[in-house]
């Protein structure tokens, strides 16, 4: 396996191994530790997965999660997120995955199933280096800074008028509270821990001083510095970290674009 450094913030190429085979646990490892270095891996134009064999890809690294939204896969973990028009998805602005979880998905396999002639790029943004690049009195005053995450935020943006409810597990993830600054579990690098998607709003602080320091570190993150950005083809496969980056489907297609995806929680076991 040889590992192949992209960007300047994050990402790598993995070459030489193939992703349909059962791994190895020398091969898992050595993606482990790619991972935690590069933050978002790229195999490059490997089989098509099927479900069962990208589930199995996904179970050396943690327990595959059934979506929140019910209504989206029937709790089928691996998904196909099948478009022609993504304009106004929530996946069109920068965030992690499923933050309002006390425990927040590790990670996420994506692969290119259908693409669009052109278009359909998808950019990760270094929680690292977003946090990095703040000032230190910045770092100073966030670190000190928890924020509240909830399901409740994307339920309200993604209720149609007319349209039936949504089927989510509400009950089952209440708001949860995470420190602004967090600490990477397994390099105790620090990372920036809020996004549009999930995060509501920061606790003990004035709800004005809140919505504009959320919007700063929003609009921070989007900094092309802190970023890499993968065009895909046909087979690529997309092994991200959840914690250390988050990431952007770029809108600007309007052919079908088919992608297969499973996200990762970590194991209880």
């Amino acid at each position: 396996m040889r590992i192949e450094r992209v960007g300047v913030a994050l990402g790598a190429d993995v070459h030489g191994i193939d992703l349909a085979a059962p791994l190895s646990q020398s091969q898992v490892q050595q993606i482990r530790q790619a991972l935690n270095r590069h933050q978002v891996l790229f195999f490059r134009e490997q089989t098509v997965l099927t479900k069962d064999q990208q589930f199995a890809l996904a179970r050396n690294f943690g327990e595959p999660e059934p979506p929140p939204f019910h209504n989206q896969g029937a709790g089928e973990p691996v998904l196909d997120l099948d478009q022609t028009d993504p304009r106004g998805s929530q996946a069109a602005n920068f965030h992690s995955d499923n933050t309002f979880r006390r425990e927040p998905p590790i990670g996420a396999l994506l692969q290119a199933h259908v693409l669009p002639e052109q278009g359909g790029d998808t950019c990760f943004a270094s929680t690292h280096a977003a946090y990095e690049g703040l000032s230190k009195g910045m770092q100073r005053l966030l670190g000190g800074l928890c924020a509240w995450h909830s399901l409740d935020q994307m339920a309200a943006r993604l209720r149609r008028p007319g349209g039936p409810p949504l089927a989510i597990d509400g009950a089952l993830y209440p708001p949860f509270l995470h420190p602004v600054i967090a600490r990477h579990p397994f390099t105790a690098r620090k990372l920036l821990n809020v996004n549009y998607n999930w995060t509501t709003h920061i606790e003990g602080i004035p709800a004005a001083e809140s919505e504009t320091l959320l919007g700063f570190l929003y609009e921070h993150i989007r900094s092309p510095e802190f970023q890499v950005r993968l065009k895909w083809n046909v087979g690529d496969v997309a092994f991200w970290d959840n914690r250390a980056t988050q990431h952007y489907a770029v809108p600007d297609y309007r052919e079908r674009r088919v992608m297969q995806r499973v996200s990762i929680l970590p194991r209880t076991d």
